[in-house]
């Protein structure tokens, strides 16, 4: 079936997903803009996103920030999805496309509350809308190791989770753009459940990082969710494709040595 290409915007499009979803719309004939400050747009501030949405049809949103505290993470994600809808409903923008995380309702806590702030927004705006929730990323792994350390020792949260590979989701995103509005579409979670710690060891070992790795339960009721398979998708979800370890193998095909 022929695909009418149109004018992608992609908010975070230098980041970890957004490289891909830039990759992959423009792999099936899509002109894409980038909206970062690598390309002179503000997100939060504003700056150059009207500009940047002349013309466009579809904004996807994946920008992220690095913050496990509520406040910041609200503060983030309110004023980008507040900067782009408004910007979006100016330039006659049809849909917007925002990428979440799986089980976010029930552990709205830290960065999470952000995520939940945003679909709020998005819901409520006035722009044709779809949420895709996704798992963690497998990057996610590279991302823990290291954020804790005592000495010798690498100290990651006791989590079950269901990572998926980003160019998963990227390619996922992109179909749902070229769907159209669709409202809350079935969460996206990786091939397999695995326990976080393993997946930080087996990362570890490929990049050669031989400090050992010990799992800590985090308290209150964020720790709970990443125990207790909150995190991970339920019945009538959808599956990447990629393992982890076929993701692992493709760093080690790069030599992708370095972290993260």
């Amino acid at each position: 079936m022929s695909v009418t290409p149109q004018r992608i915007a992609v908010a975070g499009g230098t980041g970890a997903v957004g490289t891909h979803v830039v990759e992959v719309a423009r792999s099936r004939g899509h002109e894409v803009v980038v909206l970062s400050r690598a390309t002179g747009v503000d997100l939060v501030a504003g700056t150059g996103v009207a500009d940047a949405l002349a013309g466009v049809d579809a904004v996807v949103d994946v920008a992220s920030v690095q913050t496990l505290k509520d406040t910041k993470s609200r503060e983030f994600f309110g004023a980008v999805t507040r900067t782009l809808l408004a910007a979006e409903v100016a330039a006659g923008v049809a849909h917007h496309v925002a990428l979440s995380i799986v089980g976010i309702d029930e552990a709205p806590h830290g960065y999470y509350a952000g995520k939940v702030l945003q679909e709020q927004l998005v819901t409520d705006g006035a722009v044709p809308w779809t949420i895709l929730r996704a798992t963690q990323f497998h990057e996610f792994a590279s991302q823990v190791h290291g954020q804790v350390t005592l000495g010798p020792l690498v100290v990651v949260p006791r989590m079950r989770s269901q990572t998926v590979a980003a160019v998963d989701v990227a390619e996922r995103l992109v179909d749902l753009v070229e769907a159209g509005p669709s409202g809350r579409v079935a969460d996206l979670g990786g091939p397999e459940v695995a326990a976080m710690p393993d997946l930080v060891r087996a990362w570890a070992r490929v990049t050669g990082d031989r400090r050992r790795v010990v799992a800590v339960p985090l308290p209150g009721a964020l720790g709970k969710a990443m125990r207790d398979g909150t995190l991970v998708t339920g019945p009538g979800a959808d599956h990447g494709a990629t393992t982890f370890q076929q993701w692992l193998a493709t760093l080690t095909q790069q030599g992708a040595g370095a972290r993260g």
